[in-house]
């Protein structure tokens, strides 16, 4: 007698069906996040060098003493690194002159800003910032269920600081200020730092957010560090990424009073700086390797400057420029105007409406772009 075939699988029953269709309650503020915008990548093409200018990265490789240490640190990748990070904690205050107590870290210094935020706002108080500035700001608040409020620059791209101050209210809990502001470059004074710091309650938290201190050369621009010591409510925030060309290991600190510190070290991610991040920034913060490190920021501040001059010297109106990139403010031509950078083999970084923000990058790079900027003028 043959076997009776098999049964049919069943269909779907209602509720299965509904269950597969039903979309998890997510918090409603997500819905007003920006997602972030990374630079894209440059995308090799037949007889033509092309170079990635969207993204600040420093085009020099690491140092070879910097390398070794990676090396090294990766023979024990099996093991979870130091969650305090002591070596390299030490290594960054001792840079810094301050206590090792008076230092955090995470992966980047805008995961520190998310933390900030996180230790300093409920849902719906308010973070303060520049606009345009960077793009990471209304995200970290946004996710937080913080409140963003926007203070324009000025027609010259600066933070417009006595605006900002009157924007505080008895709901502001934190205020971010980009200096060197990236993406448009200029760096705040220390006369108006000074004015805005004695109008903001003492109990609103500063932050200064420094990725680009090591490219400016303003003598005017206050060092966070020094501005953080006179200011019980004044963080600084810092990052290997750019002049340290670690960008790809995410590490950045946050040199803070104690008791923000320990709060940000509260809202950390445990193990979150690898042991291969660690090391690079022992080694990279070795007095003869940081010497060759800055004299590398020097050779790229020469380039930027010489970029900015030919710019101007075109008739692009390119604000004061404090970091490794510059700013043309070209407006509803930003989109076209990018798509034509990009036919030459330029990816450049566009904000919708507003310019292009271009990396200060290999030699070769910055020719072509003061020749195609040339061009380009309408």
């Amino acid at each position: 007698m043959s076997a009776a075939p098999d049964a049919a699988p069943d269909a779907p029953t209602v509720a299965s069906t509904v269950a597969s269709t039903v979309v998890p309650r997510l918090r409603a503020s997500l819905a007003g996040v920006p997602a972030y915008v990374a630079g894209r990548p440059a995308v090799a093409r037949d007889g033509v060098e092309v170079y990635k200018v969207s993204s600040n990265e420093n085009p020099y490789p690491p140092l070879p003493s910097v390398l070794a240490a990676i090396t090294e640190a990766a023979a024990t990748l099996n093991r979870y690194p130091d969650m305090a990070a002591t070596a390299m904690v030490a290594a960054i205050a001792e840079r810094f002159g301050v206590a090792p107590e008076n230092i955090a870290t995470a992966t980047g210094s805008v995961r520190l800003l998310a933390q900030l935020v996180e230790i300093t706002c409920e849902p719906g108080d308010e973070v303060v910032y520049a606009w345009r500035s960077f793009e990471s700001y209304p995200i970290v608040a946004g996710v937080s269920g913080a409140r963003s409020v926007r203070v324009p620059l000025t027609a010259d791209a600066r933070h417009d600081l006595p605006a900002m101050a009157a924007a505080v209210t008895d709901a502001t809990r934190l205020v971010v200020l980009c200096s060197p502001n990236n993406p448009t470059g200029p760096s705040l004074r220390s006369g108006e730092l000074e004015e805005f710091l004695a109008a903001v309650p003492a109990d609103v938290l500063v932050v200064l957010d420094e990725a680009y201190r090591e490219f400016v050369t303003d003598p005017d621009t206050p060092d966070g560090v020094d501005v953080f010591r006179a200011h019980p409510n004044v963080v600084v925030l810092r990052t290997f990424s750019k002049a340290y060309g670690l960008a790809g290991l995410r590490v950045g600190c946050a040199v803070a009073h104690p008791e923000v510190a320990e709060a940000l070290a509260k809202a950390a991610t445990p193990f979150g700086v690898s042991g291969i991040a660690q090391a690079a920034v022992v080694a990279s913060l070795e007095p003869a390797a940081e010497a060759e490190l800055m004299e590398r920021v020097a050779a790229l501040v020469a380039e930027r400057d010489r970029v900015v001059a030919a710019l101007r010297a075109q008739g692009w109106p390119v604000p004061d420029a404090q970091g490794n990139f510059c700013w043309l403010p070209t407006g509803e031509r930003t989109a076209e105007l990018a798509v034509a950078f990009a036919a030459e083999g330029l990816v450049v970084r566009p904000f919708a409406g507003e310019g292009l923000r271009l990396t200060i990058a290999e030699t070769a790079a910055n020719e072509r772009l003061v020749a195609v900027a040339a061009t380009l003028l309408g």
